[in-house]
């Protein structure tokens, strides 16, 4: 099993900062994929960042320039830094491991980020 728990959401206003934190517990060591995806109401579930085991990183063309995720295994950390935030990235944060061993899933409660314009 393993459990996410994301931490850094809020209200901040455009062109402003935030940094996302997802907290990994259990057999994190399976994650080969970690990632961070949105969602708002009414729409699809929206990949922003991910990163890999060998430490490769892809991100949205939405974010691209903008967003950096890194991965911290010491602490079982992946980070989102979020940066020229816009009011577009309004949305609910959610962390995402893909198990490579047992080819699951698992994800975390999510964290609200509310950009203000």
């Amino acid at each position: 099993q393993v459990h996410l728990v994301e931490s850094g959401g809020g209200l901040v206003q455009a062109g402003g900062s935030l940094k996302l934190s997802c907290a990994g517990s259990g057999s994190i060591f399976r994650c080969n994929l970690m990632d961070w995806y949105r969602q708002v109401p009414g729409k699809q579930r929206e990949s922003v960042a991910a990163i890999f085991s060998d430490g490769s990183t892809n991100y949205g063309d939405s974010v691209k320039g903008r967003f950096t995720i890194s991965r911290d295994n010491a602490k079982n950390t992946v980070y989102l830094q979020m940066n020229s935030l816009k009011p577009d990235d309004t949305a609910v944060y959610y962390c995402h491991c893909r198990d490579g061993v047992y080819r699951r899933d698992y994800w975390g409660q999510g964290t609200q980020v509310t950009v203000s314009s």
